[in-house]
């Protein structure tokens, strides 16, 4: 089972999207906001003033005071003249946003209902943007299985289970990150120990993300091991993509109907979802 779409360029690499703002911002703030948002949609990371500018919706002008000022408190860097990236500001902006994502108690908790009602191996893997869009694996649920039972070496856990162009779990990250992050994974080479079934053409596997994006989840049939076939469903926090719930079967136990397994996968990667945007309430 391979979920597609007629919607195979919505995501190819050699196009260029950056989908300005539909209308100018009025305020400071939002004009503010405006240049941030922009570097989110432009493909690299330092990007000159009059592209930054067309991005965000504004004239030179006003873009470069928002930069300059920007840069006096970290949000943006300079680098070389007229040209700007985003700063260390933004990135611990970022990591204080995430650093309240739920605990490992709670996530363990739903990890283990999916594989008690799936008879799978369950795991979480988070989104790590260190040295490039990579997912990591932060917990699971296999019961009393062996791991090596899963054939996965050491090489593996770094290389294939990292990558987001392998897997099930890969694409539906893959499908909600921004359209520049996605053409850099795209432009990735496939790892050389993926499985059989994993998706090498990069037409064929971005024809995969609008039905990813609609439907809520993925199949995979082999992608990263042989003999291993998977069902991941997003962990979303609000719009934006935390990591993945994967469920992991031998192939030959794989049911000709996967719908209680989409199911059960669908309601753990929810769950964790709701856990992600409704925080336990902070000690008063």
């Amino acid at each position: 089972m391979k979920i597609t779409s007629a919607s195979a360029t919505d995501a190819v690499p050699g196009q260029t999207r950056t989908d300005a703002p539909r209308k100018t911002p009025t305020s400071l703030a939002a004009r503010a906001f405006a240049v941030q948002q922009a570097f989110t949609r432009l493909p690299g990371d330092v990007h000159a003033l009059r592209t930054i500018s067309t991005a965000a919706g504004l004239d030179d002008a006003t873009t470069h005071r928002i930069l300059q000022s920007g840069v006096t408190d970290g949000v943006f860097e300079q680098v070389g003249r007229g040209r700007y990236r985003l700063g260390t500001g933004t990135a611990r902006a970022g990591v204080q946003a995430m650093a309240h994502s739920p605990g490992a108690a709670s996530t363990h908790a739903v990890l283990e209902r999916l594989h008690n009602a799936t008879g799978g191996l369950a795991f979480l893997y988070v989104l790590s943007p260190f040295g490039g869009a990579k997912r990591l694996c932060t917990d699971y649920a296999i019961g009393d299985t062996d791991p090596a039972d899963v054939g996965m070496t050491a090489e593996d856990v770094v290389s294939v289970s990292r990558s987001l162009r392998a897997g099930a779990s890969g694409r539906v990250i893959l499908a909600h990150l921004p359209r520049p992050i996605q053409d850099l994974v795209l432009a990735e080479e496939v790892p050389p120990t993926a499985g059989p079934g994993v998706i090498r053409d990069n037409d064929e596997l971005a024809a995969t993300f609008d039905g990813i994006r609609r439907l809520g989840f993925a199949v995979g049939r082999q992608e990263c091991m042989p003999g291993w076939d998977s069902v991941a469903a997003p962990v979303l926090w609000h719009d934006a993509v935390m990591g993945a719930v994967l469920m992991l079967k031998p192939s030959s136990e794989m049911p000709a109907d996967l719908r209680p397994l989409i199911y059960h996968t669908l309601k753990a990667a929810e769950s964790i979802s709701a856990l992600t945007t409704n925080p336990p309430a902070a000690a008063r």
